[in-house]
């Protein structure tokens, strides 16, 4: 489980900001804290604020972390680095980049971070247990390796500049190593707008009636989406699906590619009823012609939810409300909440502008963050928690949350001039 992330000199952020999801000593919705290794962590957190203040930059960090160390492995010496700094300061766009992550996995802690720029990997390091000893330690100068990381040694001068020591060591072999690039393969940034790019996940799902299958099914029932059931429809590609309006040398590469071959597609089963209305027979659509934007979304996203929930995965999604009723993003959040449908301790973390979820029966005050820009534009991170009314005293779990923040007593609104 995720404990805690850091992010600094990215993007608008310009100043070391961190994510908690480490539970605070509150008594209100103790369903929505999950006990791990002896830590008690929030199963989700949602984060506010104004367009370009900086919400989409967070996930993104999150995102460009995870993309970093992945993509570290297949590195040639030459090769630039992902760096995106904050471009708005004079000496932020010369520093490097920061990211950290303390996370819980096979129930022992981790601390890891590393700093870099274009061209080369600045400091890194890795920290285990709760009371962090080092097991690597790397700066400008070199790489320093303790006796409890053993399957880093001899591995120091292997490791080029513009590559992370912790791929290195796991592509050899090491066991800790390994450890932690998988868990970074176990958490996944999406988008709630182009909720296509997930579409093929839950077709293989739903076909292969893998791992969430039956669950996926269950959530449409509940909410009611308007058809009887959802079905995988295996059958030989046809030139007739590709887009009209796609290029004529891209139609014929993708005809020449696929020809003969089977692909799969959702179809979904509606009742048809007689005048009287008996239902009499049941007509298949075509999702993604037949059904609203809405539904095609919940559909695309049940894979990635149902995966994450039974594998005790993180969920990150920007703008989780586009083209949901509040009340599907609701449900969606609950499951998340509840030790019920969330045995395995999975958490999602979202951005959205639907303030009908600021209320205290669905969030504690932890798990509401905050994103607002200063006068030098850079991002600031808080949460409901931390934050200090005008009188200096914190805000109280029985407030009116939704209505505060509209009339702008925790900040992260936007300020539109007259």
């Amino acid at each position: 489980m995720l404990i805690e992330f850091t992010v600094g000199n990215f993007l608008s952020f310009n100043q070391k900001k961190t994510l908690s999801f480490e539970a605070k000593g509150i008594s209100e919705l103790k369903d929505n804290v999950a006990k791990c290794s002896n830590y008690k962590l929030l199963r989700s957190a949602v984060i506010y604020g104004a367009n370009s203040s900086g919400k989409s930059n967070l996930l993104k960090a999150l995102d460009r972390m995870r993309d970093v160390i992945l993509s570290s492995v297949k590195l040639n010496d030459s090769d630039e680095l992902d760096y995106s700094p904050f471009l708005l300061n004079t000496e932020s766009e010369n520093m490097p980049t920061f990211f950290e992550i303390v996370f819980v996995n096979d129930e022992q802690k981790f601390r890891y971070g590393f700093e870099y720029n274009a061209s080369q990997i600045i400091n890194e390091w890795l920290f285990i247990g709760k009371t962090e000893k080092p097991l690597f330690i790397r700066t400008i100068d070199g790489i320093g390796v303790t006796d409890k990381f053993e399957e880093g040694k001899g591995k120091e001068p292997s490791t080029n500049n513009n590559r992370l020591f912790i791929s290195l060591v796991a592509q050899l072999g090491g066991t800790t190593s390994k450890k932690i690039i998988e868990w970074f393969k176990s958490y996944n940034v999406l988008s709630g707008i182009e909720h296509k790019d997930y579409y093929g996940f839950t077709t293989r799902m739903l076909h292969g009636q893998l791992e969430g299958c039956e669950k996926s099914l269950s959530l449409f029932q509940t909410l009611k989406l308007g058809f009887k059931d959802l079905k995988a429809d295996e059958s030989e590609f046809n030139p007739i699906d590709i887009p009209d309006n796609m290029p004529k040398n891209l139609r014929q590469k993708l005809i020449k590619e696929f020809a003969g071959k089977t692909q799969v597609t959702l179809k979904t089963i509606h009742n048809k009823y007689d005048k009287n209305g008996n239902p009499v027979d049941t007509v298949s659509f075509e999702k993604d012609r037949n059904e609203s934007e809405g539904t095609n979304k919940i559909i695309d996203l049940s894979g990635p939810i149902f995966d994450t929930l039974s594998l005790g995965k993180v969920l990150i999604i920007d703008e989780l409300d586009a083209k949901l009723h509040p009340l599907l993003t609701t449900h969606i959040v609950n499951l998340f909440n509840h030790t019920h449908t969330n045995p395995n301790c999975a958490q999602l973390l979202f951005a959205t502008h639907d303030t009908n979820l600021l209320n205290t029966h669905l969030f504690r005050r932890d798990q509401i963050w905050f994103t607002e820009k200063d006068d030098f534009e850079q991002t600031d991170l808080y949460s409901l928690y931390d934050f200090n009314l005008p009188d200096g005293t914190k805000v109280r779990n029985d407030s009116n949350i939704e209505r505060n923040y509209i009339r702008g007593r925790y900040g992260a609104i936007p300020f539109i001039t007259n």
